[in-house]
């Protein structure tokens, strides 16, 4: 009983701590962003007008979420890209980023620096930047394109898959340098585990692949949802993403879309994100059966 005691006053300080340090943002959503999120609500439901005497808002109910299916399919079309595009994106950063990590911390010297040159672009490159090099073509490797690398995927590949795996080889370049925030994450989970378990694993005779499998992946699943997470948001916000560029010039196009009708899309938008992230969690995030049993055994008998 004693222990019991012990074990929930440090989960109860804990939890203080957290939160804590979530203040902050919270005061911040609270202040800055909970009237903003609740008026795009009320216009994504009403036809608001622009006048002489200010705004206009009127309810319409769910005529501006009929729109995108009745009169223009554009905005549905570049949602639906965007998804088979983050459904190729986040696994090839995923594994680029990891197997990095994994160089990085083997026993090489200047291991700092590469961690810095690595991280480097997140800090440079912003939304301008990135316009700058898409437009002048920088972002793309030529030696894909000299070899035919596009060719055989227009001859080999579904057809609603070569126009989102040929973006992802115009964008390679850009799509490595998103890579520098999950690298660090990889390579502090990394460090965490213990060497000992890797001797035990050489002397019981167990490969480098089987290691991988059986210590390092358990180690850094919570890693994995955390890069997973980090990703899909830094993508769905980004400043060239054509989704967020359509709900931003439909905003400012009061003639024919407007307040109402961007923030219907932006709503979409946002709940399609929201259930990209819950499918990832489900992924990564949720223990095995087997494990949740053995947890809640050991609970029960008190250990």
């Amino acid at each position: 009983m004693i222990k019991r005691k012990k074990i929930f006053n440090m989960a109860f300080k804990h939890s203080i701590t957290g939160l804590i340090f979530v203040t902050p943002w919270i005061l911040g959503f609270i202040i800055f962003f909970l009237y903003p999120l609740y008026q795009s609500i009320v216009f994504s439901f009403s036809k608001v007008t622009i006048t002489a005497k200010g705004r206009n808002v009127s309810f319409s109910g769910l005529r501006n979420f009929k729109y995108f299916f009745s009169k223009d399919p554009y905005f549905i079309e570049r949602l639906l890209e965007f998804f088979k595009g983050i459904i190729l994106e986040v696994p090839l950063i995923l594994v680029f980023s990891l197997t990095l990590a994994l160089l990085l911390n083997q026993k090489i010297k200047l291991k700092g620096l590469f961690r810095t040159l690595f991280f480097l672009p997140i800090i440079v490159v912003s939304g301008p930047v990135m316009n700058m090099l898409l437009n002048e073509g920088s972002s793309t490797i030529p030696l894909i394109e000299q070899y035919g690398i596009f060719n055989i995927i227009n001859n080999n590949f579904p057809g609603f898959l070569v126009e989102p795996i040929t973006t992802l080889f115009n964008q390679l370049i850009l799509i490595l340098w998103y890579s520098g925030v999950p690298i660090l994450i990889f390579f502090a989970g990394l460090q965490k585990i213990d060497i000992a378990l890797y001797e035990a694993s050489s002397i019981d005779g167990a490969s480098s692949w089987i290691s991988f499998w059986k210590i390092v992946m358990p180690a850094i699943k919570g890693m994995i949802l955390i890069n997973a997470i980090y990703i899909i948001v830094f993508l769905a916000t980004s400043e060239i993403n054509e989704v967020i560029i359509w709900i931003r010039e439909s905003m400012l196009d009061a003639s024919n879309r407007g307040f109402g009708i961007a923030s219907a899309a932006a709503w979409i938008y946002s709940i399609s994100i929201a259930l990209l992230l819950l499918i990832s969690y489900f992924m990564f995030g949720r223990e095995p059966k087997d494990k949740v049993k053995h947890a809640q055994i050991t609970r029960k008998r008190g250990y």
